[in-house]
């Protein structure tokens, strides 16, 4: 039986949810990662995939820009880096210089891979449309990458960027 809740009450059960960390360089050429909790996939054929990013952030000018991002699907082992790429903006920091995570270059577009990703998914813009205080950026995902080690994900799992992992 459902009762009528408050939005923000009723929003609270969306835990666990999918992290991801999208990356695109700007325009000096300095890949900025964030972290994202909301992502989806949205075609197969050809294969698509959709992040939203705050309209405030500077990622949001990077895409822009570079008109590709990476995703990466975070590991278990890689909580400090997505809290610390989700909490810093890249106006005023150089994360990959602040925060030392290891990082491959891409094969088919200019960004780079994080090498210890569960996967990576190299993506070109294919349209950008603003949903709120959001902006949602489509990508056709040109090349795809798994880590050669079995990792576990990394999901936000609770409220307060409580992060962790299932087996």
């Amino acid at each position: 039986m459902q009762k009528q809740v408050d939005y923000k009450d009723a929003i609270k059960t969306k835990y666990p949810e999918q992290v991801v960390i999208a990356i695109a360089k700007d325009r000096s050429g300095k890949a900025n990662p964030v972290t994202l909790g909301w992502t989806m996939i949205v075609s197969a054929e050809p294969p698509m995939m959709a992040i939203a990013v705050a309209k405030t952030h500077y990622s949001v000018e990077t895409i822009t820009h570079s008109e590709c991002f990476t995703i990466a699907f975070p590991s278990a082992e890689m909580e400090k880096a997505a809290l610390f790429f989700g909490s810093k903006t890249g106006r005023e920091t150089d994360k990959f210089a602040e925060f030392k995570c290891e990082t491959q270059p891409a094969k088919e577009i200019d960004s780079v891979l994080l090498a210890d990703a569960v996967a990576n998914f190299e993506c070109v813009l294919e349209s950008q449309v603003p949903a709120g205080d959001h902006m949602v950026f489509v990508g056709r995902v040109v090349c795809s990458h798994a880590n050669q080690e079995r990792k576990k994900r990394l999901y936000t799992v609770g409220p307060g960027h409580k992060m962790g992992s299932f087996s």
